[in-house]
């Protein structure tokens, strides 16, 4: 006999009611995350938009970082067991989160919106959900980690040339209660992004970047400016100098996961840094497998890049993905209302991912399973 689907605490939207987050301008309502980029469009300067949207190069990984996700199908599996209630919760580095949906370190995000990281992690806090915070953030750590003691916060780190100040940066991020290290590997030189060469950007005069420096000195987008050459045995230096997990974002081979497991890393995100790096390198979801393989359970393994919708999550979690991240949509959502905007999307996500595991036939986030997923080409090959 059938029966209606229950909602349980796990399954409802406990934002604020979508009606308050209506934009004064007439706007319709975003009901997915490609709404509120097109809001975001409208309420940011083509500076600031055209620097968060744009990609490397010829932008192929940014735009396959999207695509690549549809190259995978689903494989439900039906009358297993009763999907009417969901739970989403799950740990990452031994911390308890509601779903497995994060936030990656983006920049300058008072761009975006002039509360910027402030309002972003309070969004994260608000629906028990990890914040990622940059190195290049224009608001100071401290500031975020006392607007929200309760939060989940990750401390995204560049090691600089400069020894004195990475290690100031490490330990104010622990004085502040940032639960783990993100160690950026990939971004030594900057990759070149055609948007900002063509608006000459900077950062607008009002803003800085307020944890490197006193000095005052204007962002222009460029990294590698003072960034030390990094080698394995500087993680294994960098294990040992602080007692927070280490986790190495931008790994995209089996053969480079490999090594950052015997430097005795905690995590790994597999990551391309949004396509902003090398052009041309493999979409994050193609490579997640190849990374989680290689690995075998040593250590937690996370994702960036592309992540849209629910089914995109549903997607990556059954590859082998512990959590996603994701980086452009909260600064859409940042643009969009601020705080309020960065929590719709987190809901949006957490929203669709609870009806795509029902659709799925799972349960819980133990329930997602390898099998749900395969590629397309298993579907596309001729038969004999």
């Amino acid at each position: 006999m059938s029966r209606p689907m229950e909602m349980t605490s796990q399954d409802s939207i406990t934002c604020a009611p979508v009606e308050e987050a209506k934009m004064a301008d007439g706007d319709s309502i975003p009901v997915c995350l490609d709404d509120v980029e097109a809001i975001a469009l409208k309420k940011m300067s083509k500076n600031a938009y055209d620097h968060y949207r744009s990609g490397a190069d010829d932008q192929q990984t940014l735009g396959d970082n999207r695509a690549a996700f549809k190259r995978y199908r689903l494989r439900p599996m039906f009358l297993r067991q009763d999907v009417s209630t969901r739970d989403l919760a799950t740990t990452i580095q031994g911390v308890p989160v509601d779903f497995p949906v994060g936030i990656a370190p983006t920049a300058v995000q008072r761009m975006a919106h002039p509360d910027g990281e402030v309002a972003t992690a309070r969004a994260a806090a608000s629906v028990r959900s990890c914040m990622i915070f940059s190195t290049y953030a224009t608001s100071r750590m401290e500031a975020v980690a006392a607007d929200t003691p309760d939060g989940l916060r990750w401390f995204q780190l560049y090691v600089f040339k400069n020894q004195k100040q990475t290690e100031d940066l490490i330990r104010r991020a622990e004085q502040s209660g940032y639960r783990a290290l993100v160690l950026t590997i990939d971004c030594y030189h900057s990759g070149t992004k055609r948007a900002d060469i063509r608006n000459k950007f900077t950062l607008p005069k009002h803003l800085r970047t307020e944890n490197l420096s006193d000095d005052g000195k204007p962002y222009d987008g460029v990294c590698g400016l003072g960034f030390a050459p990094l080698l394995w045995s500087d993680v294994k230096k960098l294990k040992s100098f602080t007692k927070l997990p280490v986790v190495v974002k931008g790994v995209l081979t089996g053969e480079d996961a490999v090594r950052a497991v015997e430097s005795g890393v905690d995590g790994i995100m597999v990551s391309n840094h949004g396509g902003r790096q090398l052009d041309g390198v493999p979409a994050s979801i193609d490579v997640l497998s190849e990374v989680v393989q290689a690995v075998q359970g040593r250590c937690e393994v996370y994702l960036d890049g592309g992540v849209r919708s629910g089914t995109d999550v549903l997607k990556a979690l059954a590859l082998g993905a512990r959590a996603v991240f994701i980086g452009r949509p909260a600064l859409y959502g940042l643009a969009y209302n601020g705080e309020a905007g960065v929590k719709l999307v987190l809901q949006m996500l957490r929203d669709e991912l609870s009806l795509a595991m029902a659709l799925a036939g799972c349960a819980n986030i133990g329930d997602i399973q390898r099998s749900l997923v395969v590629h397309e080409s298993r579907y596309l090959q001729p038969k004999l």
